[in-house]
């Protein structure tokens, strides 16, 4: 058991009228945060500043990664989840001093137009993580993100599925 602790950090399902959700390819590795061939698509998700309530987190993290803005927040899923990082030999890195990250989700309504939602620009100063996005049902979220990552996307799609149909 790793002596570093877990980062606190937020996970957004962006859900859209059609009860699809939001993914982004990314765009490289980030650290410890490793991408596998094939498992390069992931829900936004970030980190939580001291101080700050996750759901403002969430919000931020949101914008900061899809410059998106015009949601109605839907739920919460508590208890936290963890994950660890997979084994990581490279550069120092801002992730380095965390064995893994603690995840509180949040599923979201997307009420704005398509053009809102840009993933190639970084927001508030921060690096752009993905280079395209998609809409995609829930379910399929768990085979295409890397796989440690996918047991926490397994209990996001049992928490969320109520939201991954139309909206009324």
């Amino acid at each position: 058991m790793s002596a570093l602790p877990n980062r606190h950090n937020v996970g957004i399902a962006l859900f859209n009228q059609k009860g699809l959700v939001l993914i982004a390819r990314r765009l490289r590795d980030d650290g410890p945060e490793i991408i596998t061939p094939g498992h390069e698509w992931q829900m936004p998700q970030g980190g939580v500043d001291p101080h700050e309530e996750t759901q403002a987190a969430a919000l931020r993290e949101l914008w900061e990664e899809t410059s998106v803005r015009s949601v109605s927040v839907l739920a919460c899923m508590y208890p936290a989840m963890t994950y660890d990082f997979p084994s990581y030999s490279g550069p120092p890195h801002k992730l380095a001093a965390f064995s893994g990250q603690r995840q509180i989700w949040y599923a979201m309504r997307f009420l704005g137009d398509e053009s809102e939602i840009d993933v190639t620009v970084g927001q508030n100063g921060e690096a752009a993580e993905f280079d395209i996005w998609r809409w995609a049902p829930l379910s399929e979220t768990v085979d295409l993100v890397v796989p440690f990552k996918r047991a926490i996307y397994s209990a996001v799609n049992d928490a969320f599925a109520c939201f991954a149909q139309p909206a009324v």
